[in-house]
């Protein structure tokens, strides 16, 4: 007889086992999404609460992502939360190390790390209808939280391609998200498949140390002059100092990139700016052959804008090869392309994006009928306001369907997602429910009217295909319009948009404490039923 099967408290556990964890909201991941929420719930009282964090450090992609020459698209002082400014960015463009480092400091400033269960991967998300909340299974075991919020964001899975043969390839493979700085480039033959926003970066870093560099270009970028530039020491003196010089500076950046909003609306103002892109393609390539191959058969826009003042300068040199013709093959040693080339390579660099239109998370996320969130949205991701979906209670995304953006900072649309999630607790806790949310009709009805905004933008009409749209054909990926029309709408929760469900009468001492906590809360937010 095993020793413990007389002992009374193994007895218990084998009948009545220790239910899981329990939060009130509960995030999955820690990039700028997972973060802000988890500050903004702290500013407005609320501390219970968990972050989910796979890796052992917080960041996100700025974690991930640390190729060589990594840095932001939009300039540092609009690249940061507006409730957390730093004046001390050193560049105009902020280089990875700085974002991550910003965003560490964010985590300890505002004493987030307390809440962070790293190591934890969510594995499987599943709203429970009976007792009203989600079961979480993560790689450490199970939770149970009455809200759960996405904010593992779009840009955290790599796009590998399939390539024919890739599995027999002898030598190194990478992709510049997964970067192994424990690879030594020098003097190697390594071919680059993709040029998008990536491998613009990191292109021109490498090559001066390669043997050979072979870049694999299926469709050619436009790209416009970065214009980045170190700011002083003093410079960043009067930004910490100087009342009202940063977010003068801050207003006046988003201001400018507001305005260019007006080019993706109305694609012949972007025709007028694709004469910079052609100018400094003329400047950097004094080869015709080369620069015909480097030069796009599409409207500037319609495809992501890539901003570089090195990449095209870099192909110059005599190690750079650029091929345009399709990867038939890959062998041991080498690449085989459609018309029979052999090019012999030791590396290939992946900078072929990421898993865009079809989220890992979405498969894992099961709503109040039992679909996968994959399967609610078929060929076509759609969310009201992209943050709520019908059939999925108390579920929040963040930076979800139609909410990046082609001109400016997506931070500015993230916090106004995280107001609209507040202001849902707010609504949810003032009047005891369970849970809520969006009506078919309000989802639809905000769905087509991202279509019908969407559909004389230059990513529709453009003349290309991009990563924006989705099997269906659709945009799914972009906000058609300024960032300010989307903030006004999201950052109010219409309760009318909304369906509320009411809380089931529950054991006598669970509904004590339920009451309990929601009294304490809804005392510290202010919040009248």
């Amino acid at each position: 007889m095993p020793r413990h099967s007389c002992c009374p408290y193994h007895q218990e556990s084998r009948l009545s086992p220790r239910p899981p964890p329990h939060f009130h909201v509960a995030i999955a991941g820690s990039g700028f999404g997972g973060l802000g929420m988890a500050i903004r719930l702290k500013q407005e009282g609320h501390e219970d609460f968990v972050i989910f964090e796979r890796a052992q450090e917080v960041g996100g992609v700025w974690r991930d992502n640390s190729y060589p020459g990594c840095a932001c698209d939009v300039q540092s002082h609009l690249y940061s939360f507006s409730f957390a400014p730093n004046p001390g960015w050193s560049r105009a463009y902020s280089p990875q190390a700085e974002i991550h480092a910003y965003l560490r400091d964010c985590a300890d400033r505002f004493g987030i790390r307390p809440h962070v269960r790293f190591g934890h991967t969510v594995l499987a998300a599943r709203w429970d209808d009976d007792q009203q909340h989600w079961h979480l299974e993560t790689s450490e075991g199970p939770f149970t939280a009455e809200v759960f919020v996405s904010a593992a964001g779009a840009l955290s899975d790599p796009a590998i391609p399939k390539l024919p043969g890739i599995e027999t390839f002898q030598g190194k493979t990478m992709h510049s998200a997964r970067w192994d700085h424990g690879y030594s480039l020098a003097g190697r033959k390594v071919a680059v498949i993709g040029t998008g926003a990536s491998a613009i970066q990191f292109v021109p870093r490498i090559q001066p140390e390669v043997g050979k560099l072979v870049i694999f270009q299926r469709t050619p970028p436009w790209i416009i002059p970065r214009g980045d530039r170190p700011l002083s020491k003093r410079m960043q003196w009067v930004y910490a100092h100087v009342p009202g010089v940063h977010r003068l500076t801050r207003w006046l950046i988003y201001a400018f990139r507001e305005l260019t909003a007006l080019g993706f609306m109305h694609p012949w103002i972007l025709e007028l700016v694709q004469r910079l892109a052609v100018r400094h393609l003329e400047q950097s390539i004094p080869d015709p052959e080369l620069r015909a191959r480097l030069t796009p058969n599409y409207t500037l826009g319609c495809k992501r804008v890539l901003i570089s003042d090195d990449y095209l300068a870099s192909l110059n040199h005599e190690n750079v090869a650029l091929v345009t013709e399709k990867i038939r093959e890959v062998r041991e040693h080498s690449i085989v392309t459609a018309d029979g080339t052999e090019h012999a390579v030791d590396a290939i660099i992946f900078g072929t994006g990421f898993q865009v239109q079809e989220l890992p998370i979405a498969r894992l996320i099961r709503g109040r009928h039992g679909h996968t969130l994959a399967e609610a949205w078929g060929r076509t991701m759609t969310a009201h306001l992209g943050t709520t979906v019908s059939g999925f209670p108390n579920f929040f995304m963040l930076m979800g369907p139609n909410t990046g953006l082609g001109h400016s900072s997506v931070l500015l649309m993230l916090e106004g997602q995280l107001e609209h999630v507040l202001k849902a607790l707010r609504y949810l806790e003032g009047r005891n429910l369970a849970a809520v949310e969006p009506t078919p009709e309000a989802q639809a009805e905000f769905v087509r009217y991202v279509d019908s905004r969407m559909s004389g933008t230059v990513w529709n009409q453009g003349g290309c295909a991009s990563w924006y749209l989705d099997a269906s054909g659709r945009n799914s990926a972009l906000w058609p319009g300024f960032i300010s029309s989307f903030k006004r709408r999201v950052e109010h929760f219409e309760p009318t948009e909304y369906v509320a469900i009411t809380r089931r009468v529950r054991s006598a001492s669970v509904g004590q404490e339920r009451g309990r906590r929601v009294g304490n809360e809804v005392s510290r937010i202010g919040v009248s039923p």
